[in-house]
């Protein structure tokens, strides 16, 4: 089983420390915090993105929150220890090998990270299902830029393996979750008459949200096994591209049991702030998702799950007669997708010029570790900060339940589908033994 290295930057050695200026411990002591912020980002993607799969069918019934959640993690858990094509291919070289320099070190990458976390923790406040994805790569070029120089970032790499997938996918899972949603509702009004769905559907979605979360683990996993494979290239601890097995276990771990925690805001915006969910559907959007994703894996396109969540959510919600679409919520969603990479980036950079200020004060060795120390100590406040405001109004299990998942049984449909000509027959036989009776 290959685990390859899942990040788009490149994995060439960098040029040897010159001595004097970075002792071993002083970079023992920035690759550890390195790998303790990289491992809490993948806690907050697993935390973040649990909607991806769970929110369809807690939106319909078909699963309970705390149920749903823990199938999450468990499918997470496995996915992570996949090697698929998502994976490899997100290795494209977002960095240019040849524009690497000292300057790109574990403390470069750790603004990076802060970037990112600080990024999804905002969005989790907020409710809005933006990609942990694009927030790490925004993150990560935002950081190299200071770090290194803007010609380091390879602009050719990042449009045609971020930028245009973000905007093709979620436009792609929409269309589909639409032509799957009339199609469900044709074969549910005539098989089982019953327009909702209610009976097949909800088993469906239960295999096709499974899908959606282990393609999940699998994808968001691996990029955290890059960023701490990356942190120990660069200080020469490890000189293959391949993750070790000790980070492969720690990733798969942390991103489940972030996804067990459950990011119940964002479950609430992605399962009912969109549109009222009906079974046939949330399965249509899971499907849509799932298919998305693995089709596009395999042309090599490296994407974000909850961008193509949402687009499958919106379309399956277009496709159905009668439901309605919060359009408000969608340009939240909207301005959440597209402020993503510059908004991280932004973060990323202010922590790297953090980080280049004190090292150019007091040296590459101690100005770094002063550098890093004070932005962990700046981002553990903006998180707190996050943390105790999202208290005030706390979305649980509990409420969530209430909140979103009985509106697949609670939502009238404004307009009722047309009967079928089985139905017509049906009504006519009855109308007419009940004329025979009046006689």
């Amino acid at each position: 089983m290959n685990f390859s290295f899942a990040l788009p930057i490149a994995a060439a050695p960098v040029p040897p420390i010159p001595d004097g200026k970075r002792t071993v411990e002083t970079a023992a002591l920035i690759v550890v915090l390195v790998i303790a912020l990289a491992l809490f980002f993948d806690f907050t993607n697993g935390f973040h993105d649990t909607a991806n799969a769970m929110a369809t069918p807690i939106a319909t019934g078909a699963l309970k929150p705390k149920v749903a959640v823990l199938l999450a993690a468990v499918l997470n858990l496995v996915g992570a220890f996949l090697s698929t094509e998502v994976a490899k291919t997100i290795s494209g070289g977002m960095i240019r090998e040849d524009q690497l320099s000292q300057s790109i070190f574990p403390a470069i990458i750790f603004a990076g990270l802060i970037g990112a976390i600080t990024w999804n923790m905002l969005t989790w406040l907020l409710g809005l299902p933006s990609s942990s994805s694009h927030a790490l790569f925004g993150g990560l070029i935002g950081a190299t830029v200071v770090g290194a120089s803007i010609s380091a970032i390879d602009t050719g790499v990042v449009l045609s393996k971020v930028v245009l997938p973000a905007l093709i996918a979620p436009l792609t899972a929409g269309i589909i979750a639409f032509v799957a949603t009339k199609i469900a509702y044709v074969v549910t009004r005539r098989y089982d008459n019953k327009p909702d769905g209610r009976d097949g559907f909800r088993w469906g979605q239960i295999f096709t949200s499974s899908l959606v979360a282990l393609a999940h683990g699998t994808n968001d996993a691996q990029k955290t096994m890059g960023v701490i494979t990356l942190a120990l290239i660069t200080v020469g601890w490890q000189t293959q591209s391949d993750p070790q097995l000790w980070v492969i276990f720690a990733c798969a771990f942390t991103i489940a049991l972030g996804t067990y925690m459950g990011g119940w805001r964002i479950i609430r915006t992605l399962g009912k702030g969109l549109t009222d969910v009906k079974p046939a559907q949330g399965f249509s959007a899971e499907a849509s998702t799932a298919s998305t994703i693995l089709a596009s894996s395999a042309l090599g396109f490296a994407l974000s799950t909850t961008q193509v969540a949402s687009g499958s959510v919106i379309g399956s919600g277009l496709g159905r007669r009668g439901a309605v679409v919060r359009w408000g919520t969608v340009g939240r969603i909207t301005v959440g997708w597209v402020l993503t990479l510059p908004a991280a980036g932004i973060v990323g950079a202010l922590a790297a010029f953090l980080i280049v200020g004190f090292e150019n004060l007091f040296g590459q060795g101690v100005g770094e570790l002063i550098g890093v120390i004070i932005g962990a100590v700046i981002a553990v406040a903006i998180v707190l900060a996050i943390f105790l405001r999202s208290r005030r109004s706390e979305v649980t299990a509990a409420n969530a339940m209430s909140e979103v998942a009985d509106s697949g049984a609670a939502v009238d449909l404004t307009e009722e589908p047309p009967p079928t000509r089985r139905q017509q027959r049906v009504a006519q036989a009855a109308a007419a033994s009940d004329e025979e009776g009046v006689r």
